[in-house]
């Protein structure tokens, strides 16, 4: 696949940085649902998660680190070119689930033969919740279709954004248009004891 260039304005959605694809290049992906990226962000190299927003586009977080490197805030037009990684990196592996794996040898074992990208499935349906019960017994779940031999995430509509912080039913939430909405935003996540 050929490299994908684009521009696009930083925006913020709560205290997070994100980039929104434009259409046109989120069309030139392999997939609607999440794909993993290297490439050049006003010219300094990183790797992404391209998460999708649930309107057929993507959109992924941008790093203090490279935000520090380009000099750039939100607001400000970047330059970035895109190429999908063949291999993908390994997931972060959340804590609870990480214990719970520990747990359970025969579902453990599943989970080291699956494929980074099942990984990453899985870590999305699990986390696509802001209710901690539900998280618990979708960790559960899962342990149990590891264990009857299922391997690929099938409980989630892949084409959705899954993180519960940015979006609601799958959707990523758009930018607020004034400080007044930003507070009135972030506000009810923090008292839901949403994760920041």
């Amino acid at each position: 696949m050929s490299t994908i260039r684009f521009q696009a304005k930083l925006t913020a959605i709560g205290s997070q940085t994100i980039v929104k694809l434009p259409k046109a290049a989120s069309n030139k992906l392999r997939s609607r649902g999440m794909n993993q990226v290297e490439g050049t962000f006003d010219g300094h190299a990183f790797q992404a998660p391209l998460e999708p927003d649930g309107k057929g586009s993507h959109w992924f977080k941008v790093s203090d680190t490279i935000l520090k490197a380009a000099r750039a805030a939100v607001g400000d037009r970047v330059y970035i070119s895109i190429e999908p990684m063949s291999l993908w990196p390994e997931p972060d592996m959340p804590a609870d689930l990480r214990r719970a794996l520990a747990s359970d040898p025969q579902a453990g074992s599943v989970w080291t033969d699956i494929t980074p990208v099942a990984r990453w499935d899985w870590i999305r349906w699990i986390g696509s919740t802001r209710k901690p019960e539900t998280r618990a017994i979708r960790i559960e779940k899962t342990l149990s279709k590891l264990r009857s031999g299922k391997r690929a995430a099938c409980c989630f509509n892949r084409s959705q954004c899954t993180d519960p912080v940015m979006s609601r039913n799958g959707v990523l939430f758009e930018e607020p248009r004034s400080t007044d909405r930003v507070a009135r935003f972030t506000h009810p996540s923090r008292k839901r004891g949403m994760r920041d």
